[in-house]
C-alpha cells in the first residue's frame, strides 16, 4: 500500500483531542467494544473498518490523506483531485 486513509479525521469529526484517537478509546467513545484479540493485525483492521463505517454514517468524507513517495511519508491535500480508486461508499447490506 502506497496510499491510505489515516483515521486522524476521527478527531476532527467528533471534536476530540488527539489523545482520544487510540483505537480502543475511539471504539469506546462510539459505544463499541473491541472485537477480537488486541494487537492482532487482522482484528485491529476489522475494528478500524468498523470505525470508518461509523464515520461515513456520520457524514465524514473519507479521502486518501497520506502516501509513501520515494520512501518518505507525505500528507496528501484533501482539497486536491482524487487519485486512483473512487472515494469509499457506504456498505450495502443485504436483507
Amino acid at each position: 500500500a502506497k496510499k491510505w486513509i489515516n483515521t486522524h479525521n476521527y478527531g476532527n469529526l467528533y471534536k476530540v483531542p488527539r489523545n482520544q484517537t487510540k483505537l480502543t478509546i475511539m471504539l469506546e467513545n462510539l459505544g463499541m467494544s473491541y472485537d477480537g484479540r488486541p494487537h492482532s493485525g487482522l482484528d485491529d483492521s476489522k475494528n478500524i473498518a468498523r470505525i470508518a463505517i461509523r464515520m461515513l454514517q456520520d457524514g465524514c468524507d473519507l479521502r486518501v490523506n497520506e502516501r509513501i513517495h520515494g520512501g518518505q511519508l507525505m500528507t496528501v491535500s484533501s482539497s486536491g483531485p482524487l487519485e486512483g480508486a473512487p472515494a469509499p461508499q457506504m456498505p450495502r447490506y443485504r436483507n
